[in-house]
């Protein structure tokens, strides 16, 4: 029977070494973990969830929703676990992170033809391997991806938003609501006044951050960028993204605050909660003070502060095809955040793929390419198409797909029949290439 070794333990390496052993095929998960940390991770758990515990929005008109659907169809395990473990979070999927982790660790561990090895890999393993060392991929493996790849191998950071506990939470100024009046009132909302806003602004701004290494330039990503930078480019910007009041009303005044911060449960049983859109690299002392300026939050008890680290991804226009096989080396495939996918389903859905075309490999058939029409397909076309000049790591969005066969003005109609149009193509292609 063929084995195929899967380099690391997260979202991506536990969808492909699930969808490969379904199909018979006896896996080797490498996951370094306890025996060696990374600066984000806390447990030795599978499938660890470090910058949120959101999946973002379930519906069908977010690319997002679409994603998360075409996982569906392909049978994904962290998809399965993360519903089976949600909290509420109005149009998002959120998960109580603890019990997601652990739920997916006991399936791994417990099936039949994979064996979990703790182990770090240093050196690029034979085919059929697939490389999924995350974002945080330990320095020996990085060296041999530098060894292999050569100069184009590269970096940015990422930073994580704190987590406090609810007895935090003043209740006379805090009240629930929806996110931008769209969904359930499963948010926390800390209203601001203009005075407030520009007080936290001005403390926000000032305040003492992580300094970084004189030769390690940040290269931030947009949909994770800490607070403290976004705030620097203005001080309108906050109220455009994360503390934008849109759809929100304070029930006590009737009126929509000035600005708005938003909390959502960490765990279900609501005993803590995350500052939504807040990754940070303040250091600790200066969160606890600027965050206690928020209005309902005097004295914050911090579970876990934001943080800064390091997050790897290879240059993958050069070095990798659409099926996220190697163009170098036959039967090496990558998957997850180190090919230039950003977000937690983007790489869990890269893993699926990963273990699909692993599989077809080993049986001598050429890797399947993914529909464009499809948000899994236009991602992997995209990190392997991109500007190898401009290259940054890509979300799931409607951008990326191509255009429709007619010209839709209103946008919520055209994103429907684009979504439409990708389950519909998904599910030609599964029944086609028999993926199940």
């Amino acid at each position: 029977m063929n084995e195929v070794k899967i380099i690391g333990g997260g979202l991506a390496g536990c969808e492909a070494a699930w969808y490969l052993a379904n199909h018979g095929v006896k896996v080797k998960l490498y996951e370094m973990r306890p025996k060696k940390m990374t600066p984000a991770h806390h447990t030795d758990k599978l499938a660890e969830l470090v910058c949120s515990n959101s999946f973002r929005s379930n519906e069908m008109t977010n690319a997002a929703g679409v994603l998360k659907e075409e996982m569906r169809m392909l049978s994904s395990i962290i998809i399965k676990k993360a519903e089976e473990n949600s909290v509420p979070a109005g149009a998002a999927l959120a998960v109580d992170r603890e019990k997601f982790s652990n739920a997916v660790t006991y399936e791994i561990e417990n099936h039949p033809n994979i064996e979990v090895i703790r182990e770090e890999v240093s050196e690029i393993p034979d085919s059929p391997a697939v490389i999924a060392s995350g974002p945080l991929t330990s320095e020996g493996l990085s060296e041999a991806l530098m060894r292999l790849l050569g100069s184009e191998y590269l970096y940015f950071y990422d930073a994580a938003a704190p987590i406090i506990t609810a007895d935090s939470i003043d209740w006379s100024i805090a009240f629930w609501g929806s996110r931008y009046g769209k969904g359930d009132e499963d948010y926390v909302n800390l209203p601001m006044t203009k005075e407030e806003y520009y007080d936290f602004y001005n403390e926000l701004i000032h305040a003492e951050v992580v300094e970084l290494k004189e030769f390690e330039k940040p290269q931030y990503f947009e949909g994770c960028m800490p607070i403290e930078v976004m705030a620097k480019r203005g001080p309108q910007t906050l109220l455009f993204g994360p503390l934008k009041p849109v759809g929100i009303i304070n029930p006590r005044t009737g009126e929509q605050p000035f600005a708005v911060v938003q909390l959502r449960k960490e765990n279900k049983e609501g005993t803590l909660f995350n500052f939504v859109g807040f990754q940070t690299s303040l250091k600790w002392p200066e969160q606890k003070r600027v965050f206690g300026k928020i209005p309902g939050l005097k004295d914050p008890e911090f579970i876990r502060y934001g943080f800064i680290h390091r997050n790897t991804f290879i240059l993958s226009p050069k070095f990798l095809n659409s099926t996220l096989e190697l163009k170098i080396k036959k039967g090496i495939f990558f998957a997850g955040q180190i090919t230039g996918v950003e977000g937690y389903i983007e790489s869990a859905a890269s893993g699926i793929v990963a273990g699909i075309n692993t599989l077809r490999r080993i049986e001598g058939l050429e890797p399947l390419v993914f529909p464009k029409e499809t948000i899994i397909g236009a991602l992997l076309n995209y990190i392997s198409t991109a500007d190898t000049k401009n290259f940054q790591p890509m979300k799931a969005n409607f951008g990326i797909l191509p255009p429709l066969n007619e010209k839709i003005k209103n946008k919520k109609l055209k994103y429907e029949k684009m979504a439409k149009r990708s389950i519909e193509v998904l599910e030609k292609f599964i029944e086609e290439n028999h993926l199940f």
